[in-house]
């Protein structure tokens, strides 16, 4: 098991940038492919993206693709998610994720970090 724990959220107005950090705790994070995961008020959770446990590949939602990288650096034990041209509709609780399958399900990912919050103002 390892622990996961975000960080970088906060308000920032449409347009603007943010970058989330996701620590990880354990000897094991380079074999785990790391996934973020969003939810709205009032929505299900929601797909962002994921990178493979190497940091080879990456995979993102369409609303993302283009704004938001994700990137890892094994050595800190860190994911993370770089989000540019924000957008009111980018509001949500932001999750970091850890499994051993990488995927878009959430349910497939084994471990969660508690989540940050980003506010796009308009």
């Amino acid at each position: 098991q390892v622990q996961l724990e975000e960080s970088g959220g906060g308000l920032v107005q449409a347009g603007g940038s943010l970058r989330l950090s996701c620590a990880v705790s354990g000897r094991t994070f380079s074999s785990y492919a790391m996934g973020w995961f969003r939810r709205a008020p009032g929505k299900e959770r929601e797909f962002v993206g994921y990178i493979t446990a190497s940091g080879g590949s990456t995979v993102y939602a369409d609303s993302v693709k283009g704004r938001f990288t994700i990137s890892r650096d094994n050595a800190k034990n860190t994911v993370y998610l770089q989000m540019n041209s924000l957008k009111p509709e980018d509001t949500a609780v932001y999750y970091c994720a850890a499994g051993t399958i990488r995927a878009t399900n959430w349910r497939l990912y084994d471990c969660w970090g508690p989540g940050t919050q980003v506010t796009v103002s308009s």
